[in-house]
């Protein structure tokens, strides 16, 4: 079931003034939608990739905040870091020179679920094989009949990129990826991994080389 709109919908105000209406129509804000991504630096039109459709997220019934964007960054981190802060639901890659690009995220849906302390990047995949632990079937037996896995593609739940998370050389099973529930982005749902927009785990997994620090915290 979709989440009703955000707080935060686009306004007649955020168009420009030859897509604006009265009333406001949805043709018009789609219309006006590359524009406006153009503005933020950031695309979550639909794309092409590996084969795949990358389906786009309807930004008008989503909060503008979770959308991909350049901010201030105070914390110690190295330029190139990766930055998690789980009641924030948002992720950082700094930048240098006291910026970084956030993202919003989907986190786990008890804190006890959610990885913390420091790990690094010890994998990369495109569109990704999925296989639940045993765990994740232990807790929801919907996910029995996967056991043996599924096959990267627009149904799989890691989406179109994952990035593993190893520590002390060893895979924690914590993964940054996709979803095929974008308007589940900025909530606590998962079974601890953390979830991106399609179009922001390819831009992040674009970014981010093998052995990229990951810090996640829960402050």
């Amino acid at each position: 079931m979709r989440k009703p709109p955000s707080q935060n919908p686009v306004s007649q105000q955020d168009l420009p003034s030859h897509a604006r209406s009265h009333p406001l129509s949805r043709r018009a804000v789609l219309a006006a939608l590359p524009l406006l991504l153009a503005g933020c630096g950031a695309n979550y039109g639909s794309t092409q990739d590996g084969g795949f459709t990358v389906a786009p997220v309807d930004i008008t019934t989503m909060d503008r905040d979770l959308m991909r964007q350049e901010v201030a960054w105070r914390g110690k981190e190295k330029p190139g870091s990766i930055v998690v802060n789980v009641p924030e639901r948002r992720l950082y890659l700094v930048l240098g020179g006291g910026r970084a690009l956030r993202y919003g995220v989907g986190v786990g849906r008890a804190e006890g679920m959610n990885f913390h302390g420091s790990a690094v990047i010890g994998r990369k995949e495109k569109w990704p094989r999925w296989t639940p632990t045993s765990n994740m079937m232990a807790a929801m037996p919907r996910y029995r009949p996967y056991a043996g896995g599924v096959s990267g593609g627009p149904d799989n739940p890691l989406g179109p990129r994952a990035l593993y998370l190893y520590r002390d050389g060893r895979d924690t099973f914590f993964r940054l990826h996709g979803t095929t529930e974008p308007e589940t982005i900025g909530q606590a749902v998962s079974s601890g991994c953390i979830r991106l927009f399609n179009q922001d785990i390819i831009d992040l997994y674009n970014r981010v080389p093998i052995g990229t620090r990951v810090t996640v915290v829960q402050r």
